[in-house]
């Protein structure tokens, strides 16, 4: 989950989901929720900043103990699908067109509105980022995305992401293969759902994103478009890049180097742990800002092949 203040924590939607600025693993980001957002958010560590964005987080944090369980888990799926040939071969990783579905909570006066060409826009950020188009050092992950298509509705508790869990089982579509992207007026960047959760809590499913981060929107520092890539990412079941602290575990991902904390603005040359490497501010799974990301790794691609095939292929 990716939060507004600082670079707001993320809020995913756990359910054990990810947000971007609220709450880690499997469920919400550090940052207050409504009582009736049970799910997910990403959560950010407690010495950390606020939120992505200064907001809150977006996934709730994980232990290191679900975190373990979650990577057996996962594990053992893969194993099995691969026995019945239902994995990639041996060197290759998936890939796949994911249709995209957006539904545009506005109020009754009809703020929160956002153009068709935003959400065009929208759609071709997340292709250029999950394609390595913006770095060298980028990996291209194989996954792209088309709208499918796109809704408004006019309700001032939904505008404000109030009732989130029955406005999101009315009009959630597509199946466990389809992102469906809410975009509300909240205290978050971003809210996103973890794909192992899917099974438990199908009508949930997908990322809760702040308006006004979409490409041309009104949140300084966070609307070129990259607080959807951000929550994608967990909803492809990706952690922060500051998951776990400065340990060897971390992410789950050997090629971003561990992190103490989150990052705000574009701290170059930012170390905060003593284990191998600079901290990955440019990574799209940090709370820096749109300006300074620019790529996921090959690692992270291969987990995004992984988490793909065992819950969402």
């Amino acid at each position: 989950m990716r939060s507004f203040l600082t670079r707001p924590p993320a809020v995913a939607v756990l359910l054990a989901g990810t947000a971007l600025a609220f709450s880690p693993l499997g469920g919400q980001a550090t940052a207050q929720l409504p009582v009736d957002q049970v799910g997910n958010p990403c959560l950010t560590p407690a010495d950390g900043p606020a939120a992505r964005g200064g907001f809150g987080a977006d996934h709730r944090d994980l232990s290191a103990a679900e975190q373990q369980s979650i990577e057996a888990r996962t594990a053992q799926i893969l194993k099995a699908k691969a026995a019945r040939g239902l994995a990639p071969q041996a060197g290759k990783l998936a890939a796949a067109s994911v249709p995209v579905y957006i539904h545009v909570m506005r109020s009754s006066t009809g703020a929160g509105d956002v153009t068709a060409t935003q959400i065009n826009q929208q759609i071709a950020e997340l292709n250029q980022d999950f394609a390595g188009g913006e770095s060298s050092a980028a990996a291209n992950t194989g996954f792209t995305f088309y709208l499918a298509g796109t809704d408004r509705f006019n309700n001032n508790t939904w505008h404000r992401d109030g009732q989130s869990t029955t406005y999101r089982s009315q009009t959630r579509k597509g199946g466990k293969n389809a992102l469906n992207i809410w975009l509300v007026d909240f205290s978050y960047l971003g809210i996103a759902t973890f794909p192992w959760d899917y099974q438990s809590s199908p009508t949930i499913d997908g990322i809760r994103v702040q308006y006004s981060s979409l490409p041309g929107g009104s949140a300084t520092n966070f609307n070129l478009g990259k607080t959807a890539s951000h929550e994608a990412g967990h909803w492809f079941g990706l952690y922060h890049t500051f998951q776990g602290g400065c340990t060897s575990t971390n992410d789950s991902v050997s090629d971003t180097p561990a992190q103490s904390s989150a990052s705000s603005g574009c701290p170059t040359g930012r170390n905060s742990c003593s284990l191998p490497g600079l901290d990955p501010i440019h990574n799209y799974m940090d709370y820096s800002y749109d300006s300074c990301y620019n790529q996921f790794t090959p690692g992270q691609s291969t987990r995004i092949s992984n988490m793909w095939t065992a819950y969402r292929a």
